[in-house]
Formats: C-alpha cells, structure tokens, sequence
C-alpha cells in the first residue's frame, strides 16, 4: 500500500471515530431544548423569553461553558397550541437528544408536555406557566421558577386591605392558567371577608370581550380581577374604558407587560394595578441589582425593546437555573440533572432561586418562591405603589 493509500485509510478511519464519537455522546456542546410559543396567540411572549435565554447562553458560553463545554439551545416554536408543544418535546428528547428543556410559556402548553416528560425521564425549567396542576399532579421531572397562582394569591392577601376591595368580578381567558387563576385567588379573596362576584372567561382568541365587561359594569363589585396574555389584556382594557367602566381592575398572572399595555392601551392603562414578579423600571429594587443591571444592558445593547423586559427574564433565568443544575450534577444526563436540581441555590433576577417540594410523595415537582410586586400605571408611567 501506498503512503497516499495509508495516509486516507488512516484518516477515514479517524473520520469513523470522531462520528462514532459523537453519537455516543461526546458532542462538544451540551444541548438544552427550548419549547416556546413563536407563533400564535402567544408569540411575543414565546419570543421574548427565547431572547432572553439566548442572552443567558452567550454570558455562561463567554465564561467558558458549564462543565467545558459551550451550552447550545436547540428552540423549537410550539405554535401556542398544546398538541404542538408535546410534539416539540418529543422532537427535543428523540431528535435532538437534549438532557433537559425549558418550557412551555403557557400552562395549557406545559401540562400537554409533562406525559412526555414522564414517559422520557427528562427534566424541564417551567419558567412561566402559573397553574397549580403542573406542580401537584406527580411529575419528578418538572421544576418551576415562576410562581403558581396559589403563590400570587397569597402575596396578595398582604396587599387587600391597602386596594379596600369589598366584591371582586373575575374574567380569565379560558384555559387552565385563566381558571386556575380565578379559583386560587377567589379562595384568597373569600378567606379575607371579600365577596366573589362573576366570574366570566374568554377563549383565547376572542377580541370582543364586551359582553361580559357590560355584564360587569352593571354588578356591584368594585374590582375586576382579569387573567390573561398581555395582547389580549390590552384589547380588554380598551373595550373597558370604551364602555365606562370605572372600576379597579388588577391583572394577575405576570405576563402582563405593562409597558406594552401603555404602549398598546394608552389612557385605558391608566389607574389599572398588575402583579408581576420582576421590576426591571426599579432595578435597585430588586434581589441582585447588579445581574438586572447586566441583563438589561444586554436587552437594550441588542436592540430590543425595554417592554419585553419583563417577560424576557424568564427565560434568562430559566437557563442559568439548568445550567446550575447541570453543573450541580457533573454531568449532561437528565437522570443526574433532575436529581441536581433540588442542589441549586441562587438569586434571580426575582428572587432565590432554590426548589421546594409539592406533589405526591415520591413523585414531587419543584416549586421555587420568586418575590411579587404589585405595580400601577398612572399617567402612562409604571410606579411601585407604597401599600
């Protein structure tokens, strides 16, 4: 044999090697499957919090990676539509073969990707669907930074007697988070002497919410309690103030953008109150000043506009929680990362980050506790009212 034969016979052989290499699992990059709406009702907050994840890859890969190696978010759009979002699961765990995901913006999303969770044995960061179901329906797998209804409600119970609320009238997109929402702060509402009026639900793509708003203006509840996307609130606030209502009205859920609400809303934004667990307009206000700080130089240093903030973090601190976790475990695998995870320890962007227990015995999820803050818009400006 020639040296020229020997030489490509060596080198096709080191060829075969490195591939068989990488399938077995020596890829120099560790891959995390991001599950999010891109498209459909929820898209803009699907994208904002893909932005914000794909700042929280660059800083951990410009620090050198976790474990030597670089992270790699593999982002796959789930429409806003549950079928789609286990679909997508599926896809990242026997496609892609990532160790662990982060998902899937909606409640409706997430609990339609949990059986695949348990059917894989891979972990997932729920980083922004709020309903109780998720944590307490016995899903090892499933770890969650932001907070469930419950969570919000019981922060609230501090804020009552400062918003004098007698009768609250509830409308809630209809869909687990909407309905979740309406009973675990009705149950709140009641406990602390306040009576519960209507409680109306919208689907999720209605436009015309006058119907039950004209139902609400002629009950005697001082409040509207409202629960849904952000698109969606804005439409609801502008049919409201269309329609005379002078009532309170407080959002819950945290995705409310309300810079998007000034934005979108305009005068109909005024006097209205929104629970969110992130104050990016009061950064020394909140737990690690100096990593909001960071996080919003990147957000504005590429671009972006500051509204998507608030919904952004989400998914900056959801990677920096599995990048955590996976180095907690010492190794890329979702067995090790899942067990890691009741190991991680940190502050967020709102709030430490570090997981409790909730569910069945032996099959529990992860809850963390992020803060809550109530926030107003008064003459198309955001302020931290002194309650």
């Amino acid at each position: 044999m020639t040296d020229k034969k020997k030489f490509l016979t060596v080198f096709a052989a080191a060829a075969m090697l490195s591939a068989s290499f990488a399938t077995q699992g020596f890829a120099q990059t560790i891959k995390i499957g991001v599950n999010e709406p891109l498209t459909g009702p929820f898209a803009a907050s699907g994208t904002y919090v893909v932005n914000g994840a794909k700042i929280a890859a660059d800083e951990i890969n410009a620090k050198g990676g976790v474990l030597g190696k670089k992270i790699e978010l593999v982002i796959e759009d789930n429409k806003s539509n549950p079928t789609e979002a286990a679909a997508v699961a599926e896809k990242l765990i026997t496609n892609d073969k990532v160790p662990v995901i982060m998902g899937a913006w909606g409640s409706s999303l997430t609990l339609a990707v949990m059986p695949k969770l348990l059917e894989y044995k891979v972990p997932m960061i729920v980083e922004t669907s709020s309903s109780g179901k998720i944590t307490t329906s016995g899903n090892p797998f499933i770890f969650r930074i932001s907070p469930p209804s419950s969570v919000e409600a019981h922060a609230f119970k501090d804020i009552l007697p400062k918003l004098h609320i007698k009768k609250a009238d509830f409308l809630v997109i209809n869909n687990d988070w909407g309905r979740g929402a309406a009973e675990d702060f009705g149950k709140v509402l009641k406990a602390n002497g306040v009576q519960v009026g209507y409680v109306e639900t919208m689907d999720q793509a209605a436009q015309d919410m006058s119907a039950q708003l004209s139902k609400m203006k002629s009950s005697d509840a001082d409040t509207i309690m409202v629960t849904t996307a952000v698109e969606q609130l804005t439409l609801v606030l502008k049919q409201a103030a269309a329609l005379g209502i002078k009532k309170q009205i407080v959002t819950t859920g945290g995705s409310q953008n309300p810079d998007q609400l000034i934005d979108q809303a305009g005068a109909a934004a005024n006097g209205t109150y929104h629970l969110t667990t992130f104050a990016p307009w009061f950064p020394d206000n909140t737990p690690d000043p100096k990593a909001t700080n960071y996080f919003l130089g990147e957000w504005k240093k590429r671009g972006f506009n500051f509204a998507g903030a608030t919904e952004s973090f989400r998914g900056y601190d959801g990677i920096r929680t599995i990048v955590a976790g996976i180095e907690k475990a010492g190794k890329a695998e979702p067995a090790a990362i899942a067990a890691a995870m009741w190991d991680v320890n940190f502050t967020g962007l709102n709030g430490k980050i570090k997981f409790e227990k909730q569910g069945p015995a032996g099959k529990e999820s992860g809850q963390s506790i992020p803060n809550v803050y109530l926030i107003k818009i008064e003459n198309g400006k955001i302020e931290l009212p002194k309650l």
